[in-house]
């Protein structure tokens, strides 16, 4: 009788161990449920991106996704992060965060190197170094990269480019690549995304007007600087430019004497500006300039290859300031347009 009433005292304290490790193992698998499939991104339906640096630390990752202030649990997030072994496995690149994700869907996408591509686009670049600072900006690289690649006309061979000519293989548009494509990559996209836009029907159009591929697109450098705001008038000025190279005149375009100083804030050009020795002074070298004198756009090298027919071999601002041009086929009748423009520039006290 005395063995069976030790025995229960056991049988109990067994009981409660048994329940204590069963409510554990629920409790246990119920958090560990919320942890995993728990939604515990709040990007409030804003389009939340996070980028990874090549050689970025475990614990530097984890603070710029915090950072963002879209995790609501940190703590299981952190945990979740450990137990898919994330601290092993961080990839670099550009991911989007997205909404209502569990901690589980986006540690998966970051360990898996799943990147959101991004969208390219560069416009309105003048100088080489304006480029490379623009596509530093969208890379995980820096613009020394790109500047010292612009600058190296060895490698640039490979590409049929100069350091001169560099920047008329990248033809403005958008385009999608990932945020961790080196420069070499990138330059290689460029080639192909340049040879692409030059088709047969380009080509032979630029063969008409007496070009080169790389002649057009510094040609529609100059006709876009001349004319920024009204692209409807560039097929006009590209006549009256290869009006004046078919005639063997110097093309005297006041942008490439802007570009030779480098003083773009200038809006008024004077003889002394003219006197600036330089291949980029049209006004004391005929012929085109040696490269662009900024990015085309692609508006202004199509206005190149389908100019207006016309006679017209002299322009200047219009004195209302409207940015378009008044055209001319005499150099007196250019001449009057031009004493027009300069009083306007006089009675609005532009004197620079």
């Amino acid at each position: 009788m005395a063995t069976k009433q030790k025995s229960k005292p056991r049988n109990k304290t067994l009981t409660y161990l048994l329940v204590l490790l069963l409510f554990l193992f629920v409790s246990f698998s119920y958090y560990a449920y919320q942890i995993m499939y728990t939604d515990n991104v709040d990007t409030k339906g804003k389009p939340t991106y996070v980028r990874i640096r090549k050689d970025q630390s475990y614990e530097a990752v984890m603070d710029s996704i915090e950072a963002k202030g879209v995790i609501i649990d940190k703590l299981a997030f952190r945990f979740m992060a450990k137990l898919m072994n994330y601290d092993k496995l961080v990839k670099p690149g550009h991911y989007q965060i997205p909404d209502n994700a569990t901690n589980y869907q986006l540690i998966g996408i970051l360990r898996s190197g799943r990147q959101t591509p991004i969208k390219l686009t560069f416009n309105n670049i003048r100088l080489k170094d304006d480029l490379a600072a623009k596509l530093a900006g969208y890379l995980d690289a820096e613009e020394d990269e790109f500047r010292e690649m612009f600058n190296d006309e060895e490698y640039l061979k490979q590409f049929g480019f100069t350091p001169e000519t560099i920047m008329l293989m990248f033809i403005p548009n958008t385009y999608e690549l990932y945020w961790n494509t080196t420069p070499e990559q990138l330059m290689e996209r460029m080639k192909k995304e340049y040879d692409k836009f030059w088709t047969a029907e380009r080509i032979a159009k630029a063969k008409k007007q007496g070009l080169t591929k790389k002649e057009v697109s510094v040609l529609a450098s100059i006709v876009e600087a001349e004319q920024n705001q009204h692209p409807d008038e560039r097929p006009r000025i590209a006549g009256a430019y290869l009006n004046r190279l078919k005639r063997g005149m110097a093309l005297e375009a006041d942008p490439t004497v802007v570009f030779a100083v480098g003083d773009f804030s200038i809006r008024r050009v004077l003889n002394k500006h003219l006197q600036t020795d330089s291949p980029y002074n049209t006004y004391k070298y005929k012929g085109l300039p040696p490269g662009p004198i900024n990015l085309p756009a692609i508006p202004s090298i199509d206005a190149v290859l389908n100019p207006e027919n016309h006679k017209y071999i002299y322009f200047c601002a219009k004195e209302d300031f409207s940015g378009y041009h008044s055209f001319a086929e005499t150099f007196p009748e250019h001449l009057a347009n031009a004493r027009r423009y300069q009083k306007a520039l006089t009675d609005a006290k532009i004197m620079k």
